[in-house]
């Protein structure tokens, strides 16, 4: 049975995504931390992060390493943070958002009904961002 994020990726379940590529895709999560929190995630299917082969993991933090520079320009934060956590749901995802403070870190605060109004402008945004960081070609128009 495929999983949530395969779902998403097969377009099966709406998402927001801001990334696209051969390997990897990135969308909005919805359960942010923050404006701008994005799962990085393989098309491949892995469970844990431990099991993903050297390169598809060297090219998932190239990726978040990417949208965390976009995230930190558009949305003015002090830095963009990153955790592999992995018990929500059993497909390897990076997790990626604006951060000021470590209290940005606490999974607690995730925000569980965010505005579809809002979360479309903040996709939109991150995605200028990442068009103007010269990563157009693998930015989705929506």
């Amino acid at each position: 049975m495929p999983t949530l994020f395969t779902r998403i990726i097969n377009g099966e379940i709406p998402g927001r995504f801001v990334w696209k590529d051969d390997e990897v895709v990135a969308f909005l999560s919805i359960g942010p931390l923050s404006d701008g929190h994005v799962l990085v995630v393989p098309r491949q299917e892995i469970n844990k992060w431990t099991d993903a082969p050297a390169e598809l993991m060297q090219k998932l933090i190239t990726v978040a390493r990417a949208i965390g520079a976009a995230q930190v320009e558009v949305f003015g934060s002090e830095r963009a943070g990153l955790t592999v956590a992995g018990f929500e749901v059993d497909h390897l995802h990076l997790h990626v958002w604006p951060a000021n403070s470590m209290e940005d870190f606490d999974f607690s605060r995730t925000e569980s009904n965010p505005d579809p109004e809002r979360m479309e402008a903040n996709a939109q945004k991150l995605r200028q961002g990442l068009r103007d960081a010269g990563y157009g070609e693998f930015v989705p128009e929506a």
